[in-house]
């Protein structure tokens, strides 16, 4: 529910504040005094582009904010409002109210706050989606849109249709992707078989090659490492007879190895104490020089003694090169890229065979999709039996005599050129978003005469009451959220005005209801009644919104009455269609008055 809303520098307004209760709130004033910056601010709230135009001259930026409460709305919409506090991170006020902010530039540049926190203007737009209805002359004209008349069906249908939905667009999703790659397959057999035939070729080029992770750069090290073999070998074997002396030379004390032991020798034959403790040392040092002369051996006996080693490594590393020119930089790309195109060739079968097995699979999931489609369909069908029933009953309430609104469901053809043709019951149609039926509201304006298209038929005021009593109908599924009518009681008057009154007061019982009107037999109706004043100083024209109590309500419903504020008898016409309007609220039986 919407509790306030705080308007700075936005058209006529320089700075107001309006207090909004639970019931039917009215907001009047002259004509040009700002009552169309009050809605335009709930759509600023609502996500609504921002427009630099309505930034009040000589301000740098317009704010708006409003203040709402979530308790009151059903439990679905309360879901939606958490989730999108929470992922904003919005913080809540300290009587648990969520403050949203929309600030528009004189420069066009608009900013958007959720509980404290900036946001996109889309999410203002989640936010406020499940909370605030706005319904003005837009709506109006959308109502006459097949897909909005559809929507408003499947609303009043509620779990019936909205299940049904929900698995045709599961199984119409399945269909549709199996359906895009047959057609695909079909459309491109030659430009397929042409890429498999290089991926063929790819593949085996380099399974023959075989290359393993790593290869490329072992091979690397290992050419590197025969390049200095000579240079090598002479290193480890100068090492290897330095310890244990030359090869080609043997005798005493040609190596080190030879000449440590005649150093312990002697040592532990000198009968010194002292320098027989130095003794076991020296057999340390000859352990380690034998250690060393081992792994000298063994490294140089490793060696490769093939004078081919080298080139058949050299050969091995061109051919690695000859694959990571073509495929990528390095071998372990190669190896990625044979295996997605491995996985890429499964899918590239365009025989008769795989090309037969697809179009099963899409009879298949195009069966699933015609089994839903058609329980949708008599789901409803069933529903716009009641929906009309349902509104008619309304807008004879409404002063529209006789007038009846008939909800047709019908089949939407397939195209020429169709994106997707669904075959139901022998006959092909389009499988939208939504199923394959249109929706059409048609309305006989008064007693027999001719259902027509609501575009056709319906004048300004009679697309109001056909909107409004929609909305009355529609009501129990939203029960808690803010409705708000701008002006729909355009073109209407007299009694038509008084049945308007009453179905939004009826409205108001299990919804917020905000409505600009220009009518008393509207106004009067109001639980809490809103005035935009509208003063010139001389300097600009400035408004303000404030609540009337029943004196000034008295006044303004006079002067809503052609002018009559300063009349005796305008002002008793107005204590009477307030007095008439309580009673009928209160459930007594007064007369409703006529505007003279």
């Amino acid at each position: 529910m919407l509790t306030e809303i705080r308007i700075d520098g936005l058209g006529v307004i320089s700075s107001a504040t309006a207090q909004f209760h639970e019931g039917l709130t009215c907001l009047t004033g002259e004509t040009g005094a700002g009552k169309t910056m009050v809605v335009t601010s709930l759509h600023l709230l609502g996500g609504a582009r921002a427009d630099a135009g309505r930034v009040r001259r000589g301000e740098s930026r317009a704010v708006v904010e409003g203040r709402f409460t979530v308790e009151e709305v059903h439990a679905d919409a309360r879901d939606e409002v958490e989730k999108v506090l929470e992922s904003a991170g919005a913080q809540r006020d300290d009587d648990g109210s969520v403050i949203a902010v929309r600030t528009v530039g004189s420069d066009g540049r608009s900013r958007a706050h959720l509980g404290g926190r900036s946001v996109p203007a889309s999410v203002l737009s989640d936010f406020t989606a499940p909370l605030l209805t706005v319904h003005g002359q837009n709506d109006q004209l959308r109502l006459q849109r097949p897909d909005q008349q559809l929507h408003a069906l499947d609303r009043f249908a509620g779990d019936a249709v909205a299940g049904l939905v929900r698995k045709y667009r599961l199984a119409r999703r399945t269909w549709m992707q199996a359906r895009a790659e047959l057609l695909e397959r079909t459309a491109r057999s030659r430009e397929l078989a042409l890429e498999a035939d290089r991926l063929k070729h790819s593949l085996s080029e380099i399974d023959t090659v075989a290359p393993v992770a790593g290869e490329d750069e072992r091979i690397v090290a290992e050419v590197r490492r025969l390049s200095d073999l000579d240079s090598l070998r002479e290193a480890a074997a100068a090492a290897h007879d330095a310890l244990a002396g030359p090869a080609d030379s043997p005798g005493e004390g040609s190596g080190a190895l030879d000449l440590l032991g005649t150093a312990r020798a002697r040592l532990e034959g000198s009968g010194d104490p002292l320098l027989t403790e130095l003794a076991p040392r020296l057999g340390e040092a000859i352990s380690v020089v034998i250690d060393l002369t081992t792994e000298l051996s063994s490294y140089l006996t490793d060696l490769p003694s093939d004078p081919g080693a080298l080139d058949s490594l050299l050969t091995r590393q061109a051919e690695l090169k000859a694959l990571t020119r073509k495929y990528a930089p390095d071998v372990d790309g190669v190896i990625a890229w044979a295996d997605d195109a491995r996985t890429r060739l499964s899918s590239l079968d365009v025989s008769e065979e795989a090309l037969a097995a697809l179009a099963a699979d899409v009879e298949t999931a195009a069966e699933q999709v015609r089994e839903v489609a058609k329980k949708l369909t008599t789901a409803r069908t069933k529903a716009a039996k009641k929906l009309s029933v349902a509104v008619s009953a309304e807008l004879g309430g409404l002063a529209m005599g006789r007038a009846k609104l008939e909800v047709v469901v019908r089949p939407m053809p397939a195209g020429a050129q169709d994106s997707a043709p669904l075959t139901v019951d022998g006959t092909a149609l389009h499988a939208g978003g939504s199923g394959v039926d249109e929706v059409e509201f048609r309305l006989a304006a008064h007693s027999g005469a001719q259902p027509m298209l609501l575009s056709k038929s319906a004048s300004g005021g009679e697309l109001s009451r056909v909107m409004l009593a929609l909305e009355v109908v529609l009501a129990s599924s939203e029960h808690g959220t803010t409705m708000v009518f701008d002006e729909v009681d355009a073109g209407v008057g007299g009694r038509a005005a008084v049945e308007i009154g009453r179905r939004l007061a009826r409205l108001a019982r299990t919804h917020q209801v905000i409505v600009v009107t220009h009518l008393p037999q509207v106004a009067a109706f109001a639980d809490t009644h809103l005035v935009v004043d509208k003063v010139d100083d001389g300097k600009g024209v400035n408004s303000g919104v404030r609540t009337l109590d029943t004196d000034e309500r008295v006044k303004e419903l006079a002067r809503m009455l052609a002018g009559l504020d300063d009349t005796e008898t305008g002002r008793a016409h107005a204590e009477e269609l307030l007095a008439t309007a309580d009673a009928e609220k209160a459930g007594g039986r007064a007369p409703a008055p006529v505007a003279r």
